[in-house]
């Protein structure tokens, strides 16, 4: 679940069905008389749901039973990226903390004291920590890096000795970028990103119709606590159907935010979605960088290279409110300001920068995070929750069951799948789908919105748009070759 994703990225999230593929033949049998009314669904007109719940039915079989390894191979590797933190604080610690003594020394020092460590490269960006503990980091870019990586060195604020030098990615050290990576494509750059994107597209559908599968089947009131609770006299398919559901139901809800999340930096849907929120005024403002013309400028000769340096330019920050850790990032010319950011991505953010004249060291700008529109305030909660940055270890732990959680349903359904082979007799027999012809059980003023709906969300997230017309296109043959075998028709 990474970063930036990007980084930083993530970046992963990332799960399977809340119901049985098949959860028509695991009905809970008949209650007792006992005067108390069946809850089930209210439907808009009688028979409605009747007609419905065979078509996402079969959606639901075959989405888990084809999209199933994408989700659980998303899981797996986000599983992993829950313990970056822990595994960051162990495998740095010696570029990362410094033993307090006496006062630090200029940050400029400690930035050239990195430039003569790593020569013929250029400055990114300067990452002053929080606390009295923490290194500075100076972070360069250099031609010999893949794509999309840079070179840190670590420096001692108390004496400029460099720590250390690591590649990293984004604001991502090694490990955590290594991890980031196999969860985002697997390693396989752009061709891999398609696999988590066909997971997050997917999820939130499976998650969805799980639940409306499951609260759909007819429950007494005495036994309702199985919406919430497996049924523990249940055994063989029928236990299996109580524990996917009952689990799938308590982790709905950060399923479909792991779902929504994934999307927004996703190669395809993610465009989508950034343009539709641009459209509706959300998108993450930024400080204006260009200063404003000068009398010189004006006449054609420059603003000049004069520069109150890096140490006045973090002061004017911290006079202007800016706290914890600062992401100091130099002009890109002559014309440009020093930007100047907060790095705390942990509830309650701090996301406020500067624009910093560097001639004068006078802040140009200021944008606060409170003043961000909702939708990027929204966005970014949800990327830095994902990443299980948001709210420190509690927010790792949910990370880490929700992964679980996917991981267990999705080989409970498949293990639904086995159980449900036409005989056991057949050693490589596998479960059978629900029937065929279900959408032609849906009434057309019903199924006309269904199908303009899936349109539309297909053409903005098409890595689910694909695999449906796939599925579609798949049923259909495979009813035709059965009706023209058989003679079965339906």
């Amino acid at each position: 679940m990474s970063e930036s994703r990007i980084p930083p990225d993530a970046k992963a999230a990332p799960v399977t069905r809340a119901v049985s593929p098949e959860a028509d033949a695991d009905i809970p049998p008949a209650p007792q008389s006992t005067g108390e009314s069946i809850p089930g669904p209210a439907p808009a007109t009688p028979g409605l749901w009747s007609a419905l719940r065979p078509l996402l039915l079969r959606l639901h079989f075959y989405a888990g039973i084809l999209v199933g390894p994408f989700i659980l191979v998303a899981a797996l590797t986000g599983l992993a990226y829950t313990v970056t933190p822990q595994v960051e604080s162990m495998l740095y610690e010696h570029e990362l903390k410094v033993t307090p003594r006496g006062s630090a020394e200029p940050l400029a020092g400690q930035v050239a004291a990195a430039k003569r460590a790593v020569p013929d490269a250029t400055v990114l960006s300067v990452t002053k920590g929080a606390g009295p503990t923490d290194s500075t980091r100076v972070t360069f870019s250099k031609d010999d890096l893949p794509e999309g990586y840079t070179l840190t060195a670590f420096v001692d604020p108390y004496d400029n000795k460099v720590l250390g030098e690591l590649k990293t990615f984004g604001q991502w050290l090694p490990a955590r970028a290594w991890l980031d990576d196999l969860h985002r494509n697997l390693h396989l750059a752009g061709l891999g990103r398609n696999y988590s994107e066909i997971a997050a597209s997917w999820l939130w559908v499976e998650v969805l119709g799980g639940l409306a599968l499951w609260a759909g089947t007819p429950r007494n009131r005495r036994r309702l606590r199985h919406l919430l609770l497996p049924r523990g006299g249940a055994k063989g398919r029928s236990r299996t159907l109580s524990w996917h559901g009952a689990v799938g139901l308590w982790a709905c809800v950060g399923l479909l935010a792991l779902s929504a999340t994934g999307l927004t930096w996703s190669a395809h849907a993610g465009a989508s979605i950034g343009k539709i929120q641009d459209a509706l005024g959300g998108s993450t403002p930024a400080v204006t960088t260009a200063l404003p013309a000068t009398d010189d400028s004006a006449g054609g000769t420059g603003r000049g290279t004069k520069d109150v340096g890096i140490d006045a330019v973090v002061a004017a920050a911290r006079d202007a409110g800016l706290v914890g850790v600062l992401v100091i990032t130099p002009p890109a010319d002559v014309d440009s300001a020093y930007t100047v950011k907060e790095n705390t991505r942990s509830w309650p953010e701090q996301q406020d920068s500067v624009a910093v004249d560097p001639a004068t060291g006078k802040v140009t700008q200021k944008l606060d995070f409170d003043d961000f529109p909702l939708l990027a305030k929204l966005t970014s909660w949800g990327i830095d929750a994902h990443m299980g940055l948001l709210f420190g270890l509690a927010n790792q732990i949910v990370l880490a069951l929700l992964a679980v959680a996917v991981i267990a349903m999705t080989l409970w359904g498949y293990r639904m799948w086995w159980l449900r082979r036409p005989t056991r007799a057949e050693a490589f027999a596998v479960g059978r789908a629900p029937a065929h012809g279900a959408w032609r059980r849906v009434p057309g003023r019903v199924l006309a919105p269904i199908m303009l709906l899936a349109a539309v969300i297909g053409y903005y997230v098409p890595f689910f748009g694909l695999p449906l017309l796939l599925f579609v296109l798949v049923d259909v043959a495979v009813g035709a070759v059965r009706r023209r075998r058989t003679g079965v028709t339906g």
